[in-house]
């Protein structure tokens, strides 16, 4: 049992873990002092405002000018939120699970990936290792957090029917299990933002309340059918599709830049390859995700750095649904650190080194699920 922090003369509550199996979490205290919201509920939210800003974040501003009531760091906060966001929607988890896990992770760190918390509590979620959450470092990813707090919503019975605290609260085991509520309406108006930036994506195709017995034609990555690459059929690994060609409006480095990767299709995935020489006998002549992009882009006389965690800062932020052929795009790991980079050539085709034992090959977007994009022309 755990028991309230409590100062002199005012009393401050934070949300207080209890006693619980598999399943316990706490928030950080220095979270809720952040904000001078823990007490008040946020319910006048103009979401076309927030829709503004967020938008202004997601395309690269720095966070000086944008204002997102309820958000204190909002360059930190909305790419949190839109990680958030993302894996509910590769998980294929409606829109009202996407607002509980936003409400949720906004009561426990305020959308901050912390590396501290009550006893062994990290993350977004405020998860813990010593509860099977799993370790540390995969707490810290976003994703991952992201990922085990829906898979554990997913399993409550009958959570749709419940209001978004009462849901948050069958996942969390808080000692406040009312706290959740007052992020419902930030959580909401920062769900329909951000679910707006991937390409194909309205409320309605989140909003699977409505219509259970309807499945949205949009992908995992908000792609509508045709827009997604799947009109192409199954890709064998290192071909060309049938009837691909580089749309005639690319830029002519990004054209050249895809031209150059494609030649290196059906060579193996070399982890630290310098894809100098994917054909070659030396297996480091091969390539990995982030050379095969910086080695393409070099035929074009573009530099870029080496990593995928350097060629996320690259150039500038676009938005998912506005990709051009030649755009970097990033998946796993989170939307500031990714863990992986492909290149976008337009018919909805994405061309990447993906992981040891599989060659460079070409694959649909809508197998992506995408969080960040950056155009380096």
């Amino acid at each position: 049992m755990k028991a309230l922090a409590a100062g002199i003369g005012v009393v401050l509550l934070f949300p207080i873990l209890i006693a619980g199996t598999g399943m316990m979490l706490a928030s950080s205290a220095d979270a809720v002092q952040s904000n001078g919201l823990a007490s008040s509920c946020l319910t006048d939210i103009d979401t076309d405002k927030v829709t503004e800003q967020v938008g202004k974040i997601l395309d690269g501003a720095s966070g000086k000018d944008v204002h997102v009531e309820g958000l204190d760091l909002p360059a930190e906060q909305v790419p949190n939120a839109a990680t958030i966001v993302a894996a509910g929607l590769s998980l294929d988890v409606p829109k009202k699970g996407q607002i509980i896990a936003l409400s949720t992770a906004m009561q426990e760190s305020r959308l901050r990936n912390l590396n501290y918390g009550d006893r062994d509590s990290l993350g977004l979620f405020q998860q813990r290792p010593s509860q099977g959450w799993g370790s540390a470092q995969q707490i810290r990813d976003p994703l991952y957090t992201s990922e085990q707090f829906y898979k554990h919503l997913l399993k409550v019975s009958g959570w749709q029917q419940m209001t978004v605290t009462q849901a948050a609260q069958a996942v969390q085991k808080s000692g406040l299990p009312d706290a959740y509520a007052q992020w419902e309406s930030l959580a909401t108006a920062l769900q329909t933002a951000i679910v707006k930036t991937f390409p194909g994506r309205g409320d309605d195709a989140t909003n699977k309340d409505a219509d259970q017995g309807k499945k949205p034609s949009t992908s995992p990555t908000g792609c509508t059918t045709g827009q997604d690459g799947s009109s192409f059929g199954r890709i064998p690994e290192g071909s060309v599709p049938k009837g691909y060609s580089i749309p005639k409006n690319a830029d002519p480095k990004a054209r050249k830049a895809i031209e150059w990767a494609m030649h290196q299709l059906g060579t193996l995935y070399q982890w630290g390859g310098s894809c100098t020489n994917s054909h070659g006998p030396d297996p480091m002549g091969r390539c990995d995700c982030s050379s095969l992009m910086q080695q393409a882009y070099a035929q074009a006389g573009v530099t870029l750095t080496r990593t995928t965690y350097t060629q996320v800062n690259e150039g500038k932020a676009v938005s998912p649904a506005h990709l051009k052929p030649g755009d970097l795009i990033f998946s796993r790991g989170s939307a500031t650190r990714p863990e992986h980079v492909g290149m976008y050539m337009g018919e909805g085709l994405v061309i990447e080194a993906p992981r040891t034992t599989k060659p460079v090959r070409i694959t649909p977007i809508k197998h992506w699920t995408i969080l960040a994009a950056r155009r380096v022309l």
